[in-house]
């Protein structure tokens, strides 16, 4: 039995603000004389969310409010952040604030503002759930997507943007004392019921440093264990000149640079975003370790230059000194993981597509400067990444920084690529 499969120039995989940016992107151009780009994405989570589990009501961005979902591509764009205060009534006040680095939960509702303007083409709690290559001889045309409710879109380019997967250490498995600081939020109810007397936070970036800093606020009769095998927090390099790392422009040298310099550029700038804490924050910890020495009463214990050497399900961690092998042990009601994210690997989800998928020497995919994945097989169109490519095109692969620019070159990389297939262009018959 055939069936009509509706057929897109796009079909976005996720709904994050990366893909949210392109759609932006997506109703910009087709307000204008070309011809339009049809797009729709697919999205499994019921509503948009972003990191909902650690938006702390203290926290404030990592970066500026003019790195937004449009601004860096079209500064005249009404989904910018700045039109978005206008239509909140605070632009005023943010101006008087004077402040570059908006609160995370700010930036959040500016995020689902701007995909509430476009959520006619998102489909909310639909999971893509296969990935069917359409052949046209021994080309492949397009891309059956199959979803979680049984449907199919066709898409002439996929642009695959799920996010990153929370990263636990090898031999760690979550569990209901073990998790990612992923759940922060989602778990601090149910910990104020059982009144904890000790939580153990492992890691020693700006996750893992409001982390300790909430629970110590949250449960004033409990002790919080930092652990980390640095000697102390570092402050994140936001300086002028380490942060061009973040510049268009920088893409481009990092992707035309040799696997060395690559090498060298992230072990130079790593501290732009990885392992790094803002300073108000490393001070604002410092001031509560060195009050509760003067009172006598020690609730923030950092364990410094230090490991989990073992933790078991019960949440009894024994920790270990690097330097001396000395071990304590603590029994925590909750260990906290704040040990970063992946990228998923997007082959899985494209199945027999996934195979032809080509690798470098260290089986890395293979990424165009347009964030196209390079493939063995002939492929009309293109699967384009958003996220995963931080060995391609540097440190702003999964960030925001760059974010407004990098769609803006997707989607002219597939308007200039298009191909006319269907002039009438809205279904063909399945071939299923």
């Amino acid at each position: 039995m055939t069936a009509e499969v509706p057929i897109y120039d796009i079909v976005g995989v996720g709904f994050g603000p990366s893909n949210l940016a392109l759609a932006i992107a997506l109703a910009e151009h087709n307000t204008g004389q070309g011809e339009p780009v049809t797009a729709h994405f697919l999205e499994r989570q019921p509503r948009f969310g972003w990191h909902r589990g650690m938006l702390i009501d203290t926290a404030t961005m990592q970066v500026s409010f003019l790195k937004d979902l449009v601004t860096m591509r079209n500064p005249t764009s009404e989904f910018s952040f700045l039109n978005y205060l206008h239509a909140a009534g605070r632009l005023v006040d943010f101006i008087n604030h004077k402040n570059l680095f908006p609160l995370r939960v700010e930036f959040h509702d500016y995020f689902e503002w701007a995909a509430a303007k476009v959520d006619d083409v998102v489909s909310y709690g639909t999971e893509v759930v296969s990935v069917t290559p359409v052949y046209d001889g021994p080309e492949v045309a397009y891309f059956d997507v199959g979803a979680s409710d049984g449907s199919v879109l066709r898409a002439r380019n996929l642009v695959v943007g799920t996010g990153l997967r929370p990263q636990l250490p090898d031999g760690v498995t979550a569990g209901p004392r073990i998790w990612h600081n992923s759940e922060l939020l989602f778990r601090v109810d149910a910990l104020r019921e059982a009144g904890p007397k000790r939580f153990v936070v492992v890691g020693a970036g700006q996750s893992a440093a409001e982390v300790a800093a909430l629970l110590h606020d949250e449960f004033p009769r409990a002790e919080v264990c930092a652990v980390f095998a640095r000697y102390g927090y570092s402050p994140a390099d936001d300086s002028s000149f380490a942060n061009r790392i973040f510049d268009p422009e920088a893409v481009d040298q990092f992707y035309r640079a040799g696997e060395p310099v690559k090498d060298r550029l992230m072990r130079y700038h790593g501290a732009t975003n990885y392992s790094a804490v803002d300073l108000d924050l490393i001070d604002e910890l410092y001031r509560r370790v060195y009050r509760e020495k003067v009172l006598g009463v020690q609730r923030l214990r950092l364990f410094n230059v230090s490991r989990p050497a073992e933790v078991t399900e019960a949440g009894t961690v024994t920790v270990e000194s690097l330097t001396t092998g000395e071990r304590t042990v603590l029994e925590a009601d909750a260990v906290v993981y704040a040990t970063g994210y992946r990228p998923a690997d997007p082959t899985p989800l494209l199945g027999e597509l996934g195979a032809h998928c080509l690798r470098d020497g260290e089986g890395r995919l293979r990424v165009e400067r347009d964030y196209r994945l390079v493939t063995d097989a002939p492929v009309r169109g293109g699967i384009y990444l958003q996220g995963g490519t931080e060995h391609t095109h540097g440190i702003t692969s999964s960030l925001l920084s760059n974010t407004a620019v990098r769609v803006g070159e997707i989607l002219a990389s597939v308007v200039d690529r298009r191909v006319v297939a269907e002039p009438a262009g809205e279904y063909a018959v399945s071939a299923r």
